[in-house]
This record gives structure tokens, C-alpha cells and sequence, in this order.
């Protein structure tokens, strides 16, 4: 199982622009849900405009000639990202790291980050085991949170989001595609129904 997730994350690593970024896209569609439930429970930041960060990035991929100002966008994430000991909440976690995530993925614009994708695909992972952890009453060993049905939905997905952006070619309707589908699943990486 390790060999293969070191595989996966290579897999990840060889993925090029602009077919990494929409790996990140798709990952980053799943765990916006985490954030935009924390923002409305604990009435911190703001969802929307962590759609709209969002957005822009989708927009890209779909015409990687169009232009934004990743700095600004980064500055706008900045304003909104949870301080972990001002909530008691755990919801903090995953917004947390959705923040951590987006971020990684601006900041590839500006070659500050070489690997998003990597980075990210291990946030989400990291998100969901912290979940399982979280959620469980008892003990729970490493085998046990990787056969946990939310873990290998998370890493089934990961795989399959891998070999989709590396079979297909980045264009409109590729990334409307993709992320229609995300959209029509309802599930947030830490499997929240979504309305």
C-alpha cells in the first residue's frame, strides 16, 4: 500500500500544466464544502469568496491564456483563513486546510510552489484522516483509517481524478465536464451531504 501511495504522489508530481492545476481544481471543488460549512456554522470568513478564488483557477484551466493576479487573490485568501486556537470546533481542521490548499495552488502562479498537486492531494488525505480520527470513539490504528470506507473513497477518487487529467486533454469542456460531475456528486471530500 505504501509503495503505491509513493507511486500515486509521483504520478502526481509528473502531472504538467495545465493538467496539474486542473487536478487541483478538482480536489480543491471537494473540500470547498468543508470550508464554506465551517464559515457558516462558526459566522467566520467567507464562502464566497473562496468560490471565487476557486473560480478563477477553474477559469484558467479552461483558457490558461486568461490572466488574474494570483498575489491579489492570495491576499484576499489571507483575510479569510481561520485561526485554529480561536474555535473549539473541529470544522476548523478541514477549513484549515482547504485555506493551506488554495493557497499551494496560487502560489504555483508565481513559481513560489512547485507541486501543488502533490501538496494538496496530501492536505485532502490528511483532511480525512483527521476526520476518522476525530470521529471515532476508539483507538484507531493506521490499517484501520486506511480501510476505513472514507479513506479509500478519498483515495479511489484521487486515483481516478490522476488518471482522468493524465487521459485527457485541458480544454472547456473537459474542465466543465469534470467539474459538473464533482458538483452533481454532492459529497465534500469528508463525505458531508451537500444540499
Amino acid at each position: 500500500m505504501r509503495e503505491n501511495k509513493l507511486n500515486t504522489f509521483a504520478q502526481i508530481r509528473d502531472l504538467r500544466s495545465p493538467k496539474d492545476m486542473l487536478f487541483c481544481c478538482a480536489l480543491l471543488q471537494r473540500m470547498l464544502p468543508n470550508y464554506q460549512l465551517f464559515s457558516q456554522v462558526s459566522n467566520f470568513g467567507d464562502g464566497q469568496t473562496a468560490q471565487s478564488i476557486l473560480n478563477l483557477l477553474w477559469e484558467w484551466c479552461m483558457s490558461p491564456q486568461s490572466k488574474f493576479n494570483a498575489s491579489v487573490q492570495l491576499e484576499k485568501l489571507e483575510e479569510i483563513i481561520p485561526e485554529v486556537s480561536e474555535f473549539d470546533t473541529f470544522g476548523v481542521y478541514p477549513a484549515l486546510d482547504f485555506c493551506m490548499a488554495l493557497s499551494s495552488a496560487l502560489q504555483s502562479f508565481s513559481k513560489e510552489h512547485e507541486f501543488p498537486a502533490v501538496t494538496i492531494a496530501k492536505l485532502s488525505q490528511g483532511s480525512v484522516e483527521a476526520y476518522i480520527l476525530a470521529t471515532e470513539d476508539d483507538e484507531i490504528s493506521n490499517e484501520a483509517i486506511k480501510a476505513h470506507p472514507l479513506m479509500e473513497f478519498e483515495i479511489e477518487t484521487q486515483l481516478s481524478l490522476l488518471e482522468f487529467c493524465q487521459n485527457n486533454k485541458v480544454n472547456k469542456d473537459v474542465c466543465k465536464g469534470l467539474r459538473e460531475d464533482l458538483l452533481a456528486q454532492k459529497i465534500s471530500s469528508l463525505g458531508i451531504e451537500l444540499e
